[in-house]
């Protein structure tokens, strides 16, 4: 009785120490919590606002997030009269609204981090350029990185070694090597579209997921060669995984990305698959190197080849990329190689549609350099109307409306001193609608303002930035404007096109810049 009397005094010291721990750990994570989500956007908020940055204020946790989401569902909401291109107030009209009144350098709010817009091309490829090493780009939620975590993600010595090796690739000497497969895969787009052609030589159709399946058909032959069937697997289930990403973020809940739902553990399934069939590839592919066999005509062979070359900047020999690195470059191959170059395609055709003008122009063109027969590499390098094109979609409807950097130090950008921890946002798609920059037909179809180059298409040479700038500028920027060329004068040879009486101009922009009730086009054979 004694003992056990003793034994329960000295407990209570142990449960009551046990507890006090417990409390301080849990108001230290409090304090934590509460810092992160008041504190320290207030401090950065003073920091910026005594500097004269004027924009919307902070408020608890959501910032912007419900005016965005709001003011997006009212512009996508109306739609645009036909041959109307002045499409920024549908597609960005919080920050159109924002730049409108606080100035074309201000400050807004993602969920609990502020964001400085910088409205200037000269300060955006200084931002771009990076020189100090102060900006880095915006993480994403883990389980969007399933899509891929190649050099698009990385920093660092790692994305330098990354890039090293794969630049080789897309050099223009190997892009000659893929013509034949970028013409097989525009040509079997055509021939299906000439057996749905109806009694009177007509066919329509929305482009949009055509031209979808064409460039997951171009990468997975350009990529994987031999292997495209395999190839047009991980195709198909990387398009899945870009669907469900997208119907997650459209929900809005903070670290929903990480909870164990059903469209989450398919996610991880999916992935699984993409891995395996990776893995053997690229195990396929290093046994025919090994045996001597030729592997040099496709991406993934190229990768392999300079992979296993790989040196620094001194020559001497360095570790390259692992298995996994390659299988992540892979899936981000499919990930930048489709979406972007078919939005870039069905705005050109949309957009030719309304100017057949321009149409005819094209064909013009394409028809005296090849008339019927086949594209060769010489003769698409002396494309100048169908590029100047090509530049002016791209200048009104670039896939990107914005690129966004952080700041991990302390850094100066024109006359604003940014606090590290600082969203960068560079509003490529107001700068290209800008009058300041590029008149006052800055929202007119006029492929001839860079007749004389890009430099001298706008009032500021280095305001057209379409694949980004800096040492991070898109690596396939060339690949994407070749595949562009060769599908579009494949179908100027084989057909003239309008708008279809179904069409509504409207631009969708919950990711890049689709068109967003459909592109239906009125196909006619020639």
């Amino acid at each position: 009785m004694v003992l056990s009397t003793l034994m329960s005094a000295a407990s209570v010291p142990w449960s009551s120490l046990v507890c006090g721990t417990l409390g301080f750990v849990l108001l230290w994570q409090a304090s934590r919590l509460v810092d992160l989500l008041w504190w320290q956007p207030r401090r950065l908020e003073r920091a910026l606002r005594a500097q004269g940055l004027r924009g919307t204020s902070y408020r608890f946790v959501i910032g912007d997030m419900m005016d965005y989401r709001r003011r997006r569902k009212e512009a996508q909401s109306r739609s645009m009269p036909l041959r109307c291109h002045s499409i920024a107030p549908l597609v960005a009209p919080l920050l159109c609204d924002i730049v409108r009144e606080h100035g074309k350098t201000c400050m807004s709010w993602y969920a609990m981090y502020p964001k400085v817009t910088i409205h200037d091309p000269d300060l955006a490829k200084e931002v771009l350029s990076n020189k100090f090493g102060h900006f880095e780009k915006v993480k994403f939620p883990p389980l969007s990185r399933l899509l891929a975590a190649g050099l698009a993600e990385h920093e660092g010595e790692k994305w330098v070694k990354h890039r090293r090796i794969l630049n080789p690739a897309f050099h223009l000497e190997k892009l000659k090597l893929m013509l034949p497969a970028l013409s097989t895969s525009c040509e079997e787009l055509v021939n299906r579209w000439t057996r749905s052609l109806g009694s009177d030589g007509t066919y329509e159709l929305d482009v949009f997921p055509e031209f979808q399946r064409l460039t997951g058909d171009v990468i997975s032959r350009t990529a994987f060669g031999s292997n495209y069937l395999e190839g047009a697997r991980v195709f198909q289930l990387q398009s899945e995984q870009v669907e469900r990403i997208a119907g997650a973020w459209k929900i809005g809940i903070p670290g929903y990305l990480s909870l164990p739902t059903k469209n989450n553990r398919k996610m991880h399934q999916n992935n699984s698959e993409i891995e395996s069939i990776l893995h053997g590839l690229i195990g396929k592919r290093m046994q025919a190197m090994q045996e001597g066999e030729n592997t040099k005509e496709d991406l993934l062979g190229l990768m392999l080849e300079s992979n296993m070359r790989t040196s620094d900047d001194n020559g001497q020999s360095i570790s390259g990329m692992t298995i996994k690195e390659v299988v992540e470059e892979c899936k981000l191959f499919y990930l930048a190689g489709t979406e972007t170059t078919s939005i870039l395609l069905t705005w050109t055709m949309i957009v030719l549609s309304m100017h057949p003008e321009w149409q005819d122009r094209a064909r013009e063109e394409v028809i005296s350099l090849f008339g019927k027969n086949k594209l060769n590499y010489e003769g698409v390098n002396r494309l100048k109307t169908v590029t100047l094109i090509l530049y002016e979609v791209l200048r009104l409807y670039s896939p990107a409306v914005a690129f966004f950097r952080k700041t991990y130090k302390e850094m100066k950008i024109g006359g604003i001193t940014c606090p590290a921890g600082v969203l960068i946002e560079l509003p490529l798609l107001l700068m290209n609608h800008d009058p300041d920059i590029w008149g006052r037909d800055v929202h007119e179809f006029k492929p001839e303002r860079f007749t004389n180059g890009i430099s001298q298409a706008s009032k500021n040479p280095g305001a057209f930035l379409p694949f980004s700038w800096g040492p991070r500028i898109c690596i396939a920027q060339q690949f994407a404007l070749l595949e562009a060329k060769i599908a579009f004068c494949t179908i100027l040879q084989c057909f003239e096109f309008e708008l279809a009486p179904s069409y509504t101009h409207a631009v969708n922009n919950t990711r890049l810049m689709r068109p967003m009730h459909g592109a239906q086009i009125k196909l006619r054979a020639i």
